[in-house]
């Protein structure tokens, strides 16, 4: 029996309490579009109004979100999860084929959509949506004939909050039943850890807010009462001057967005560099050692985390600015409330500085798949969750994620890991992007292939590839061959397609 003073952890309602302290404090920002806390709650109310006696939807039911970034992107998630209705969060990234496929996994009812995702789903049948609406132009209307909602149901904190869906590089993607109290947990280990959430810090939110690390960054400042400047492309030179100007406390990217801004001429860096920013943090794909030295020329020594997580666990580890330097390719040490542990084939921890599959076990853990309990059961052992990466820790119990477990290529019976050969590709003045893969070899099982990105497509072959990593990996470490493309595959979240570069091989 639950105690008289339990208050099952909200989302909305912290965002309520926030309100409460200064409800004409600006909230949200994206171009010229902006919200009071009294604004956002408002409208929060109407929408969780609508769901419920407009569309009557009850708690436990489905909707789906796809968009770009917006300021009704948030109110929308916002105003489902104070009345129980779990969000699907579509990237507007994917092909109509593969936007049916996830509706119609989840179950959706209502899908809420931006006018080029409208366009894009036209001709598009769903199997369960009854309603959609369009965000640019029926949304305000149907906030405005609805009235705040009056009497909240009880959502319980284990209840689903979003279904954000992986990438399915592997296979057909799987929904992430994500709790809303491992993301309010999380918020506050993001408070104690980074330390620009307090009520007086500017955070921009750039990452898209579909994906699991776009949201939880884009919601932390407005939870505990700071303001959010929101912005739904990326580009470069506008992202530098709003930090400057809005003077913004910290922002979240992933390498791709550190790829562009510091691919900005000095002038720019220098003219926009920001007296305010305390906080730099990247997650989502390994930061290549090289951009993190570059981040830390521009932008200083005190700023830079580098954040290792999933979807299914959150936020994992952190790698705090003073180790930047001092731990080469690492993501740091296990987040606050959070185990981790590297373990071999054996199913025994491994020593330091050898290699094993990563577990993970905190607060902050999904709940499951959508209706796929042999994932589930394949991803969690005893409380433990693994999403498949390779991993080593040092003396001082420092993490570094060697690969992915599907990923790692054996070539003449070694194992050999292609992030490690990445990570002095990106030493090359030359190279913008690498990628490595294993392809099929008779004699070794597999070899090594680097596709590249040059600066101005300068040409690089193999054997100058070849003498530039001699010294720095062993020989059989060495890509075999190499292949020059306009872009590395990536997702929205900024990991490598490695299934597509396979496809190109």
């Amino acid at each position: 029996m639950l105690p008289p003073t339990f208050q099952h952890l909200s989302i909305a309602g912290g965002i309520r309490a926030a309100m409460s302290r200064n409800p004409s404090k600006q909230a949200l920002k994206h171009g010229k579009n902006k919200r009071s806390y009294k604004q956002l709650t408002d409208r929060m109310d109407r929408i969780s109004n609508g769901l419920i006696h407009d569309l009557k939807l009850t708690p436990k039911d489905h909707a789906a979100i796809i968009s770009s970034n917006s300021i009704e992107y948030m109110e929308i998630i916002l105003g489902a999860s104070q009345v129980g209705i779990a969000m699907a969060t579509i990237s507007p990234k994917l092909s109509p084929i593969e936007i049916q496929l996830i509706c119609n996994d989840v179950e959706a009812k209502v899908l809420f959509v931006d006018e080029s995702s409208a366009e894009l789903l036209r001709d598009v049948h769903f199997e369960t949506i009854t309603t959609v609406i369009a965000i640019n132009n029926e949304l305000e209307e149907w906030i405005n004939q609805s009235k705040p909602i009056s009497d909240l149901p009880i959502v319980q904190e284990w209840d689903v909050f979003t279904i954000p869906y992986t990438s399915g590089t592997t296979g057909k993607p799987k929904g992430v039943l994500v709790p809303y109290r491992s993301r309010i947990l999380q918020l506050f280990g993001m408070a104690v850890e980074y330390g620009c959430y307090s009520p007086d810090d500017r955070f921009l939110a750039i990452a898209p807010m579909c994906h699991g690390a776009g949201m939880i960054f884009a919601l932390a400042p407005i939870f505990f009462g700071g303001y959010a400047e929101i912005m739904d492309q990326f580009d470069p030179e506008e992202i530098v001057t709003v930090l400057k100007k809005e003077h913004i406390t910290g922002f979240f990217g992933v390498p791709t967005h550190f790829h562009g801004i510091l691919s900005l001429e000095n002038a720019i860096l220098e003219k926009n560099k920001p007296g305010s920013l305390e906080t730099i943090i990247s997650n989502a794909a390994a930061l290549p050692q090289a951009i993190k030295e570059e981040i830390v020329k521009v932008y200083g020594d005190d700023v830079l985390h580098e954040t290792y997580g999933s979807t299914e666990g959150g936020i994992i580890s952190n790698l705090r600015p003073a180790d930047q330097l001092r731990k080469l390719q690492c993501v740091g040490q296990p987040f606050p409330c959070t185990y981790i542990k590297v373990v071999n084939t054996s199913g025994e921890e491994c020593p330091p500085n050898e290699v094993g599959e990563l577990f993970s076990s905190s607060p902050y853990l999904f709940n499951g798949y959508w209706k796929r309990p042999k994932e589930t059961e394949e991803a969690l052992d005893q409380g433990w969750l693994t999403v498949g990466d390779l991993a080593k820790r040092d003396d001082e119990g420092y993490l570094y994620i060697v690969d992915r477990k599907k990923d790692m290529v054996i070539s003449g019976g070694i194992n050999i890991y292609p992030r490690e050969i990445e990570e002095v590709l990106f030493q090359h003045p030359d190279i913008i992007d690498a990628a490595v893969i294993g392809v099929p070899d008779e004699k070794w099982g597999e070899t090594l292939k680097a596709f590249l990105v040059t600066k101005d497509n300068v040409e690089l072959n193999t054997d100058a590839l070849k003498q530039f990593c001699e010294g720095k990996i062993a020989k059989i470490k060495m890509p075999q061959t190499v292949s020059l493309i306009d872009a590395i595959p990536r997702n929205a979240g900024g990991k490598v397609l490695k299934t597509t570069l396979r496809k190109l091989n």
